[in-house]
């Protein structure tokens, strides 16, 4: 992928990973599109970066998710990549009370959305790359977010599918796999100890302008180079009840 002179949608790209995609697609000169539910945070990125353009819209639904398309495709059809960057994290326990309807947000944001999104803007016919953000989670699953963990491990293998059927449309599919980097995911405070995100961003746009399909960074690329022995010490390592 080239990574300047792109007309670029990244879906949740008005904080964390998102924002910091965000920022550093504008300096390569690229024109970049954000959408996401919440209208205050679009605000902030517009004050912050006068040239993004923004669209509310709540991934979660069908509907809306189809609104997205049509949007594009009659006001910006020359848009040529997709990020499907958009996730929540939700620490749970399948026994709280609520467990079921938490993860059906879960699944409904990190799984339907980004499996629909690509089936849409695969149809469009300047779409030249589609890149999906999964997790080192998807490798070796932290039990307290166990639904996340878990679509983050279908993001990964749908990622691999996809990527072999698009070859056809002459479509790259790239994955990013970050670690746990010092976001607000699952909650402010919880990830303060984490790599900040800017270090990350620098970290994947070398490895994009090398051409690599799969983007890591420090233990995302432990994971995906771990076999089943160094995964299993991992996830006990993790997982450890203390």
């Amino acid at each position: 992928m080239k990574t300047s002179n792109n007309k670029i949608l990244i879906t949740g790209g008005a904080s964390g990973i998102g924002l910091g995609l965000t920022e550093r697609f504008i300096k390569e000169d690229n024109i970049v599109i954000v959408c996401g539910r919440r209208e205050s945070l679009l605000k902030e990125i517009v004050e912050k970066f006068p040239s993004v353009i923004t669209r509310t819209c709540d991934l979660s639904s069908a509907g809306k998710r189809e609104e997205l398309f049509e949007w594009i495709s009659m006001e910006h059809n020359d848009v040529n990549v997709l990020i499907n960057n958009a996730g929540i994290q939700q620490w749970m326990n399948v026994s709280d009370n609520d467990f079921f309807t938490k993860a059906q947000d879960e699944i409904a944001i990190n799984i339907e959305a980004p499996i629909h999104l690509a089936s849409l803007f695969c149809k469009l016919n300047s779409m030249g790359t589609i890149i999906n953000v999964t997790s080192g989670l998807a490798f070796v699953p932290l039990t307290k977010v166990p639904v996340y963990s878990a679509t983050k491990s279908f993001l990964h293998s749908f990622t691999l599918s996809l990527r072999h059927q698009l070859k056809a449309n002459n479509i790259e599919v790239i994955e990013i796999i970050p670690p746990m980097l010092n976001t607000d995911l699952g909650g402010k405070g919880l990830h303060d100890t984490a790599p900040p995100v800017s270090q990350f961003i620098e970290a994947i746009f070398e490895q994009l302008k090398q051409g690599r399909t799969e983007l890591t960074f420090g233990f995302s690329e432990a994971m995906t180079k771990s076999g089943p022995e160094e995964l299993q010490k991992s996830f006990e390592r993790m997982n450890s009840v203390r």
